[in-house]
């Protein structure tokens, strides 16, 4: 007579979620952009293209694409770039303008980390992490940002005063903010900013309200993350050092 063993307590299935929101989860896009993404054939699983958005996988599924471009890793990768001026922070441009992903390499999907306008150039961070992005991009870390701002007229010394001890954006006040002059050559004037937040086109919004053109504007500096000696369309790999001292400067700065 034959004897059954126990295999003993077997463990529950992974939880599955709908491919459109484990995309979601992971910060790449609204949900409902994902369930667009994913009809449209442009999201893959383990290589095979999905194209029912609530087709379920495990949270952690690891080899997810969009056009064919990973967006998950085992490896943080994180990105510097120095954009150029009049290159678009988006994946393509019906008009045909360049966009930063024609300076980037193709091999892995990435997403930039806050964003630059199309007249604003410098320091620009893009990584396949969104979870670690989150973290720069969260309103309460208040990462200092370094800008160097070309204008015209110059500001005078009371007027620079007055925009960094109280600016109102929108009937909103925002945080404090430093500006220092670094020259002025008569009709113009460059001023460093150094903001701990980021409101949509705020220094352009500020200066415009005091009557002032912005000639240039570029940033040189996320929290210890300096520019250095990167040209324009430029880019190159953090270090894990750089990466710990990003995160390490996000902590020093929650109130």
């Amino acid at each position: 007579m034959s004897q059954k063993h126990s295999r003993g307590p077997q463990p529950a299935p992974a939880r599955r979620f709908g491919l459109a929101r484990i995309l979601s989860k992971r910060g790449l896009c609204s949900r409902t952009v994902a369930a667009q993404w994913v009809r449209a054939g442009r999201v893959t699983v383990a290589g095979k293209i999905i194209t029912d958005p609530e087709q379920g996988f495990p949270l952690d599924q690891a080899a997810i694409a969009i056009d064919r471009h990973l967006v998950t890793s085992n490896e943080r990768r994180v990105i510097v770039l120095h954009k150029p001026r009049a290159c678009l922070v988006t994946r393509s441009d019906d008009q045909g303008r360049q966009t930063i992903y024609e300076l980037l390499p193709q091999d892995q999907w990435l997403a930039p980390i806050g964003r630059l306008d199309q007249a604003s150039s410098g320091l620009l961070l893009l990584s396949n992490d969104p979870a670690w992005a989150q973290t720069l991009l969260d309103p309460d870390s208040h990462v200092p940002k370094r800008y160097h701002v070309q204008i015209r007229p110059p500001l005078g010394a009371e007027q620079v005063a007055t925009l960094a001890a109280g600016p109102v954006i929108d009937g909103i006040p925002a945080r404090p903010m430093k500006i220092t002059e670094i020259r002025c050559g008569g009709k113009t004037q460059w001023l460093e900013f150094t903001l701990t937040e980021g409101r949509n086109r705020q220094i352009r919004r500020l200066l415009a309200s005091q009557g002032c053109a912005v000639l240039r504007l570029i940033r040189v500096a996320i929290g210890p993350l300096e520019l250095g000696a990167l040209r324009p369309g430029e880019w190159r790999e953090l270090s894990l050092r750089e990466m710990g001292a990003l995160h390490a400067s996000d902590s020093e700065n929650e109130d």
